[in-house]
This record gives C-alpha cells, structure tokens and sequence, in this order.
C-alpha cells in the first residue's frame, strides 16, 4: 500500500487537504484525533469519523509486531510482521533513531549480508515503510529514522521518496534526520535533489579498490569509487549535509593499509564522515569481525590523517542484529516447526519496554 491510496481513500469519503493530514498526522504521530479541548465532531466530517475505526485497524495492520529482542546496547532488534504475513526488520536504536527497511529481500547481493541470500521478494510500499515507524513510535519517541535495513532504497526510489517526504513533512522529522542509504545508483543523484524534503544520503563504499567492491557487491551498479565520492560530494555541497560513507570493516578483507590510503585519497577534504562498521559475524558466512582494538586503531590512523571518521558499534551484537538475521533465524525455527504446532505469528509478542 502506498501513502498517495491511504489519500484517496480519504479524498473520497469526503476529507479536505486539513482533514487528511489530521487524520494521517495521528496515525504517524500517535496522536489520538480526540485530543485536546475540541472533540473529534468539531474537525471531522461524520463519513470521515464513521470510518475511521477500520481505517486506522488497517493502517496498524500495515506492520505488527512479531517479536522483539532487546540488545544490551540500549537497541532492539523487531521482527515486524507485514499485512501478508511477510516478515521484515526494524530497529530501535540508541538516541531515539529507527532503521527501517525499505524491501523484503533485496537485490544487491552484498557477499557479507543476509539478507540479499534469497534475492528480491517484493517492494515494500511507502505506506508499509512509514507504518514501521508510527509502529515503533507506539514504543518510543522517534526523531531520526535510518533506510538502513532490509533493501536497496534506491530499486524501490518512488516508494522511498514518497515515504521520505511523509515523514519531513507530517511526520514531523528533521530532514537531515532522515538518511538515505545506498550502494550508489545514478537516480538518487537525479532525484534526491528534486525532493521539498532533502534527506542526508549514506553511500556505502566497503572498499576503494574497484575489482574489490564488485565483488563485494555484485550487483550494484558498476560505479567507480572515486566517482561515487564525487556524486557524494556534489549531493553533500547542494544540501549542507555531510556524506556518510558505510564501510564494513571485515578482517582480512577490507581492512588493509593500502584500503586505508584509499580512504584517504578519496575522502581528503571532501564534506564527508567515515563510518567504520566491524562487520556483524553470522555464522553462516566465513567473514570476520575485526577486534575493536584493530577498528579503533584504524579510526585513529585515518582521523590522523585529516579524515573525519566515527568508529560505529554494530547495533545489537547479542540479538542477531546484522540485516536479515533475525529473519532468517525465525524462517529456520518455523521450517522446523512440526505442521500441528502454534505458528509464532499466534505468540503474544514480548513487549519492549519504552524508553525512559
């Protein structure tokens, strides 16, 4: 479902441009529309109000709680449960942030992620996207939310940008708190600059050696790391934002001096932040989580060298937080699960308890 059919629907039982935005501002906002010292009859049409019982139990039925798993780091892994069943991953991070994803499976194939192992599923639509965050925002207070999860944001960019520009606007997000993430892809760079609501863009780079980042990638698209930067760059000038730029620090793998030189060479003095990520281990790829000793030595090593650089901790190391874990961990216990035996999707889901 997509946020422009949620307006129609609404235009054609009767709502004005203010009665639509009231309705949609409560559903994001988790504002009850009887607030306040004016009731509900006083602001909204009575085919409006008759409604809107199934509407907004529709509207909640875009992304339900499966299960939740608290991590030690103040973040929470959810498995969000989608109107078809579908499962895909959010997460509550520290500082009142949300990553949400933007597609069920994806199509990138990042050798070290999980969740582009079985491809592309389907698009998420931008109703889908931002009901994850009105689900999270029934938890706790949101104000940063991150396309970092599940999915390219870029092969879903219409549903993307329509989610964006929802949530800066009805939403009441900052824009620079809205951050797009992406592997690179000539359209954000057509289109990001055209939207009223400009996002923060997150490039993830993983490697300065071209030969290395397709084959860490192998599906993005075949942009030179110098020419991302330089996109990055532009994008960055326009906007007064910085660029992020992800790099996944996997031992043995994109972690050497000449990478780190790389990183240099490419990002001095550009408007750009490095985040260093040590990879999230998953047992079931071969891939290697550096010592923070080693992650941070690096960091220092390029902040010494005039680069910008913020050493990230993993979300969620203890809760299988690495994209598409926690899904792929829940599809395995319900393979295994006799034919007879309760679905987890008829489990009450643990709560999570609301930030203080």
């Amino acid at each position: 479902m997509r946020i422009e059919q949620i307006s129609r629907r609404l235009h054609d039982l009767g709502a004005k441009t203010c009665h639509e935005q009231r309705v949609l501002r409560g559903w994001i906002q988790r504002r009850p529309l009887d607030a306040g010292r004016r009731p509900a009859e006083h602001f909204l049409p009575q085919s409006i109000r008759n409604a809107l019982p199934e509407l907004m139990a529709e509207l909640d039925g875009l992304a339900r709680l499966n299960s939740a798993h608290p991590g030690d780091d103040g973040s929470s892994r959810l498995l969000v449960e989608l109107a078809d069943g579908q499962t895909v991953e959010s997460v509550l991070l520290p500082r009142d942030g949300l990553c949400v994803s933007s597609q069920l499976g994806c199509a990138v194939g990042c050798v070290f992620c999980m969740t582009g192992k079985d491809g592309l599923l389907r698009q998420l639509g931008s109703a889908e996207i931002v009901a994850q965050v009105a689900l999270a925002r029934s938890m706790r207070r949101v104000t940063k939310v991150v396309f970092m999860g599940m999915g390219e944001p870029a092969h879903n960019i219409d549903n993307v940008i329509e989610a964006i520009e929802f949530l800066g606007t009805i939403g009441g997000i900052g824009h620079k708190n809205l951050v797009f993430s992406t592997v690179g892809d000539p359209r954000v760079f057509e289109r990001l600059p055209q939207m009223t609501v400009k996002p923060a863009l997150a490039l993830s780079l993983h490697s300065s050696l071209p030969a290395l980042r397709e084959k860490l990638l192998p599906r993005a698209p075949r942009i030179a790391p110098a020419e991302l930067v330089e996109l990055g760059e532009r994008y960055a000038r326009a906007t007064g934002y910085p660029i992020q730029y992800q790099w996944t620090l996997i031992e043995g793998v994109n972690d050497s001096e000449e990478e780190m030189e790389g990183i240099v060479r490419l990002l001095t003095g550009k408007y750009a932040i490095m985040n260093l990520i040590p990879y999230n281990a998953v047992p079931e790829l071969e891939f290697r989580r550096p010592s923070w000793e080693r992650a941070a030595e690096l960091g220092r090593w390029l902040h010494r060298r005039g680069v910008l650089t913020k050493l990230r901790h993993s979300a969620g190391q203890d809760v299988d937080a690495g994209c598409g874990q926690l899904r792929a961990r829940s599809i395995r216990i319900e393979r295994r699960r006799p034919a007879h035996a309760q679905s987890p999707n008829d489990a009450t889901a643990a709560p999570v308890a609301p930030a203080a």
